[in-house]
C-alpha cells in the first residue's frame, strides 16, 4: 500500500480531467501533476484516497521530457509551489491541445457522444486561443487572493491552505498589477479580490474593509473610497458589474463568447429568446437587438445583485425582461413563458442539470447554445439532450484560462426535426 512521500518512478499515461495525468504502479492508479502523456518522470505521492482508490502525485524529477515541455515562465508553478496553474510546463499550442482531449473524453464518457454529424470528435472538436492572447499570460483582469498569516496576498498552494507570495504573478494583467495590492499587509482579512476592468476602473475588495497605504489614489476600495462596481465594455457596450460579481476575467472572453453565440443562433426579428443564467444581462443585451421591436427576451438569473446590474445596463432594451429567480424554478413557474425560439445557456460549473435541461426541451425551441465552464457538466446535459432526440451540431472548446486546465466551450443543440 502507497503512503504520502513514497517515491516512485513511472511511465505518464493520457491526460485527465482537473490538470493531471494518469499513470500506474504495479496496477495502482495515480494521478500525477507536473507530468505530460509520455513522459517518464519521478514522483512523489502527496495523497492517498481511503482504501487506496486514489494516489495523487507529483513529478519531482524528469527523466524522459515531452518534446511539448517547456521551461515554466514563473519559479512558483512547481511541486509544493503555487496550486494557481497546472500547465506551466507545457507549451502553449501543447495545453490547448491537452484541454482539447479533455473536453472529448468528457462529451463521451459522460454524454456518449463519439462524433458530431458523422464526423469523429478528434477532427471536430477543439480548444482555440481567443483574441488578445499574448503567449497565454498577462490575461487575468480579475483576481481573488488568499491573505497568509503575515498578512501579506498570494496564492494557496493545491489542495493546501499555505500561502505563497507570486509578485508579480505572470498571469495577471498590467492593470492588476499596477495596484500593488500584493505590497500592501492585509491583516484581517482571509481574501482580497483584486480588479482592473476594460472601462478603466481599479478596484480592491476586501472584507473587512480596510485601506492599504500604499494603493494609488485613483483605486477604489468598497465600503471605504470610491463606488463598489467597476464597468466593462463587450459587444458594443458598456456594462456595470459589482465589483465582487462575475464578468468573464479574460479580456478577450466576453465579445468572443458574443460573436460565437450570435452566429450559432442566427437570431432573426420577431423570435423569443431566453437567457438563462443571465448574469448582468450580456447575451440578452447584446442580441436584443438581432430580434428586433418585435422581438423579446426573458433573462434569468438568481443573483440579486447581478439582476441589479442587468437591469442598469439594459434599461434601454424595452423588449429585455428580467427575472431574479433561480433558473429551474422561474420556468416551471405558471407565469414563465412555455416556449421560445431560442436559448442560451449559461450555467455555474455544476451545470444546468436535467430538471432545467427538461423544461428547456420541453419548450421545443429551434436552437440552444450551451456555454459551459466545465467539460464534465456539459459531457452530462448534452448526453441528456441527445437522449430525448436532440442533435449535438457542434461543440468549440475556448482558452479563455490559459496555463491552467479550465476552459470554455460552447455547444449547439438542434431539435430532433431539423
Amino acid at each position: 500500500m502507497m503512503r504520502a512521500g513514497d517515491r516512485l518512478v513511472v511511465e505518464v499515461g493520457p491526460v485527465a480531467h482537473g490538470g493531471h495525468c494518469v499513470a500506474r504502479h504495479d496496477g495502482q492508479v495515480l494521478f500525477v501533476r507536473h507530468a505530460l502523456p509520455g513522459e517518464q518522470v519521478e514522483v512523489v505521492v502527496t495523497d492517498v484516497g481511503r482504501k487506496n482508490r486514489f494516489v495523487r502525485a507529483d513529478a519531482v524529477a524528469v527523466l524522459t521530457p515531452s518534446p511539448d515541455r517547456v521551461e515554466a515562465p514563473c519559479a512558483h508553478a512547481r511541486p509544493g509551489g503555487c496550486g494557481g496553474c497546472d500547465w506551466q510546463h507545457a507549451s502553449v499550442p501543447a495545453q490547448r491541445a491537452l484541454k482539447a482531449t479533455v473536453l472529448r473524453e468528457q462529451l463521451a464518457r459522460l454524454g456518449g457522444i463519439t462524433e458530431l454529424g458523422g464526423v469523429p470528435l478528434e477532427e471536430c472538436v477543439d480548444v482555440v486561443a481567443v483574441r488578445g492572447d499574448e503567449g497565454g499570460l498577462g490575461w487575468r483582469t480579475r483576481v481573488r487572493f488568499a491573505v497568509g498569516p503575515n498578512g501579506k496576498a498570494g496564492f494557496r498552494g493545491h489542495r493546501s491552505h499555505e500561502v505563497h507570495a507570486v509578485d508579480p504573478c505572470p498571469l495577471t494583467s498590467a492593470g492588476v498589477q499596477s495596484i500593488g495590492a500584493t505590497h500592501e499587509s492585509w491583516d484581517g482579512a482571509e481574501e482580497i479580490e483584486v480588479v482592473a476592468s476594460s472601462g478603466g476602473d481599479r478596484t480592491v475588495v476586501v472584507e473587512p474593509a480596510k485601506l492599504g497605504r500604499r494603493l494609488p489614489a485613483d483605486v477604489n476600495v468598497p465600503g471605504l473610497r470610491g463606488r463598489g462596481w467597476v464597468r466593462e465594455n463587450a459587444a458594443g457596450r458598456e456594462w456595470r458589474v459589482a465589483a465582487d460579481g462575475f464578468w468573464q476575467v479574460h479580456p478577450g472572453a466576453a465579445d468572443t463568447l458574443v460573436d460565437v453565440v450570435r452566429a450559432l443562433l442566427a437570431p432573426q426579428p420577431g423570435e423569443h429568446l431566453l437567457d438563462l443564467y443571465c448574469g448582468v444581462g450580456l447575451f440578452a443585451g447584446a442580441l436584443a437587438a438581432d430580434l428586433g421591436e418585435e422581438g423579446s427576451v426573458d433573462a434569468v438569473e438568481a443573483s440579486v445583485q447581478a439582476c441589479a446590474d442587468a437591469r442598469r445596463n439594459l434599461h434601454d432594451l424595452p423588449n429585455v425582461r428580467i427575472h431574479a429567480a433561480p433558473v429551474e424554478s422561474w420556468l416551471l413557474s405558471p407565469t414563465a413563458s412555455d416556449s421560445a425560439d431560442l436559448v442560451v445557456l449559461d450555467p455555474p460549473r455544476s451545470g444546468a442539470g436535467t430538471e432545467v435541461m427538461d423544461a428547456v426541451l420541453d419548450r421545443a425551441p429551434r436552437a440552444i447554445a450551451y456555454v459551459a465552464c466545465d467539460p464534465a457538466s456539459l459531457g452530462r446535459d448534452l448526453g441528456h439532450a441527445v437522449q430525448a432526440g436532440w442533435r449535438v451540431a457542434s461543440v468549440q472548446g475556448f482558452d479563455l484560462f490559459p496555463m491552467t486546465h479550465h476552459l470554455e466551450a460552447v455547444a449547439l443543440l438542434l431539435p430532433p426535426s431539423r
